[in-house]
């Protein structure tokens, strides 16, 4: 019998060393700042402290063989992003509040974390639903389009208005469509990986296999055209792409799927205003100082922090319009350094990696499938936002992670990392061989293997 080790505690400590840095960059503040410590950071140490408390407690119930580096890296980001936020409000004219709101739905994204791993005990459940699955992702993918409720913000129509409250239901459809695809490829693997005709030393996949990636393909161009949104139509058919090559092991399904976007984009180029605005900021900002203000800023704020940053508190992060959404990375790079944006970096990298381990030893398909989409889907966003600041991709419009400010990309995000725990526990948890009788007569002792995390 293997035994696995729970590790739980390995990950209350990461869960406390995380909250200690997260407050740090909150005293530190204030202190360059101010020269003394803020009145309320006990409050802050207490919310922040009971909120980790509170999932670790649900964890070590629920599911206590789940990986124990996720959730203290996702509260390090989310407590790093809440201290550059509140960093951010102290230097707006006249002062916000941001921060306190970002706290409130980190509560919210904290209690649906929970609630996910209380009422999903196993993750195969969902493998039951993959056409229903698909239908709601594709109608929440879509709904900004309706004419009542739709509502446009920065250009792009990504926003549903219900009253005095607004939310982005594309960071709801990124976790069911990817649950949608994990169990329509594990179903169809088999037929998906058959090859067509050979060209170039590729085989390239039947006419009558291409289907569902017209269909994905069809739908990220919608949302590039009507939505004006580059980077949820990049995040949902790469999404889609990288499942199928994994479920096929089959390199001319991203062959194709590259091409697909490449003339899909080029095509699109001469006649959508807001794709050339990004281009133009990305091949050439000082073309048009006043159109692309903001990655001109954010550029001369990360070369003003230089390797370490000039210290919470100590730079001019808001000068960057949305410097606390989707710009909140520069605002980071100027005050922690390029030092401290890549170990920023290094910590979405870790967390990807985590969860591609929980792929490779999930011990049935739909799980091994479900955990390489949603660290993807981790890894689509940081590469192209980050890409994007730095000038390294075009702009996308894409959030950080945990890190920018917003409630529905923070909820979803926390609800991927209850799904993605829920994996990892099944994949660590020790399975119980069943022993051959005469050998269980005749046997005193039992072999126990300790595997470490």
């Amino acid at each position: 019998m293997i035994v696995y080790r729970k590790r739980r505690l390995v990950e209350a400590f990461m869960l406390l060393l995380a909250i200690t840095l997260a407050m740090g960059g909150y005293i530190l503040t204030h202190l360059n700042i101010d020269a003394e410590l803020p009145e309320q950071w006990p409050w802050a140490l207490g919310i922040l402290g009971s909120l980790a408390l509170l999932a670790h407690i649900v964890v070590r119930i629920r599911i206590p063989y789940a990986d124990p580096l996720i959730l203290p890296i996702v509260m390090l980001l989310n407590g790093m992003g809440l201290a550059m936020i509140h960093r951010l409000d102290l230097g707006s004219d006249p002062l916000t509040h941001s921060a306190e709101l970002q706290l409130m739905w980190t509560s919210v994204a904290v209690a649906v974390f929970c609630i996910v791993l209380i009422v999903l005990p196993d993750h195969e459940i969902l493998h039951r639903y993959t056409y229903l699955l698909f239908l709601a992702g594709i109608t929440l993918l879509m709904l900004p389009l309706l004419p009542v409720i739709g509502s446009e913000k920065h250009g792009s129509r990504i926003w549903i208005q219900l009253g005095p409250y607004s939310f982005q239901p594309a960071e709801i459809a990124k976790i069911v469509l990817a649950i949608a695809f994990a169990s329509y490829l594990v179903d169809k693997r088999e037929v998906l990986a058959l090859a067509g005709k050979r060209v170039l030393g590729i085989d390239l996949p039947r006419l009558r296999d291409l289907g569902p990636i017209a269909i994905m393909w069809l739908a990220s161009l919608a949302v590039l055209v009507f939505q004006k949104d580059l980077g949820t139509s990049l995040l949902f058919f790469s999404l889609f792409v990288v499942m199928l090559y994994i479920a096929t092991e089959r390199p001319s399904w991203p062959i194709l799927g590259i091409l697909l976007f490449v003339v899909g984009a080029v095509a699109s180029y001469p006649f959508f205003s807001h794709v050339q605005t990004r281009v133009s900021a990305w091949l050439d900002p000082f073309s048009d100082f006043d159109r692309n203000y903001q990655v001109i800023q954010a550029q001369f704020g990360m070369a003003w922090g230089g390797l370490f940053g000039t210290g919470w508190g100590l730079g001019r992060p808001n000068l960057t319009p949305l410097a606390k959404a989707d710009f909140i990375s520069a605002a980071i790079g100027e005050e922690l350094g390029i030092t401290g944006l890549l170990a920023v970096m290094l910590l979405y990298g870790i967390l990807a990696t985590r969860g591609m381990r929980a792929a490779l030893g999930s011990r049935e398909p739909f799980g091994k499938l479900l955990a390489a989409g949603l660290s993807f889907v981790f890894v689509i966003q940081v590469f192209t936002i980050l890409g994007g600041v730095t000038r390294l991709l075009p702009l996308t419009g894409l959030t950080t992670p945990f890190m920018s400010q917003g409630g529905s990309s923070l909820v979803a995000n926390w609800a991927m990392t209850a799904l993605l725990l829920v994996i990892t526990h099944h994949a660590r948890r020790p399975q119980i061989e069943t022993a051959n009788p005469v050998t269980s007569l005749s046997s005193e002792t039992t072999q126990i293997i300790e595997v470490k995390a």
